[in-house]
């Protein structure tokens, strides 16, 4: 059975950490990109999660805030009112709780960056289960969050962590449906990049393949609108981006 998520028709876009300024007005997974990508039309928002040094999980992808702030301090040794206080000329933090609250029309797409932030975002997504998907390059976080959520009466969608992904990217190559669908089993979505290196990811065989065991296939992070055509008419079911608007135009032409 498909995941409620899922009930919008492919293919999907999805903003990259919302939709920053470019002329860097407001920040990455701040409060303003997420309006700018549903001003754009997004449905579908990819973001991160880490913990604050007080346990409040906020949209943020870096350990360290330097990046973004220029401050070289970490998110986890850092205070809510203290990281709200730097974000507050960036576009301003939104924390997982509020952003679930604030924007109930929002698809979420979260990824889990930090062990700590694990339990309480799977805690916090229960109740919006139907329009999250929980992933995280660690399957264990994945796991712990997802566990968290079910505990609180939630199940949320997941896509494959590091260790999975690579079983369904083997399991393909070798031409085994078998065990692919084994290895993806429980997984909503493969949330993939086209290639490792020079080592190729995505193939039409892996989406061939991973649609047979009931997988969408999303691929990251595509900012140019031919490949964004190219790719979905590969068979591709989404696109993480950072140019969501222009990705809306190509997947909607």
């Amino acid at each position: 059975m498909t995941h409620p998520y899922f009930d919008g028709a492919a293919p999907r876009a999805f903003a990259h950490r919302g939709l920053a300024a470019p002329d860097g007005s407001y920040v990455e997974n701040s409060l303003a990109a997420v309006v700018a990508a549903l001003s754009a039309g997004a449905e579908y928002v990819e973001s991160d999660c880490h913990v604050t040094a007080d346990g409040t999980v906020v949209l943020f992808h870096d350990e360290s805030v330097e990046r973004i702030t220029g401050v070289p301090r970490l998110v986890a040794d850092l205070s809510i009112d203290e990281l709200s206080a730097l974000m507050s000329d960036r576009g301003g933090l939104l924390t997982l709780e509020v952003a679930l609250d604030a924007f109930p029309g929002v698809r979420w797409n979260l990824d889990v960056k930090a062990a700590l932030a694990a339990e309480p975002v799977g805690r916090l997504v229960a109740p919006h289960a139907s329009r999250v998907l929980v992933t995280s390059f660690s399957d264990a976080r994945r796991r712990i969050a997802l566990q968290a959520a079910a505990q609180a009466g939630g199940v949320p969608a997941t896509s494959a962590g590091t260790s999975v992904t690579a079983r369904a990217v083997a399991a393909a190559a070798g031409r085994s449906q078998a065990l692919l669908t084994r290895a993806l089993r429980g997984i909503d979505a493969l949330q993939i990049p086209e290639r490792r290196g020079r080592i190729p990811v995505l193939t039409q065989r892996l989406v061939r393949m991973a649609h047979a065991a009931g997988t969408e296939v999303h691929v990251w992070t595509i900012n140019d609108p031919i490949r964004m055509r190219e790719l979905v008419e590969s068979g591709v079911d989404g696109i993480v981006t950072d140019r969501v608007d222009i990705a809306l135009e190509v997947l909607g032409g």
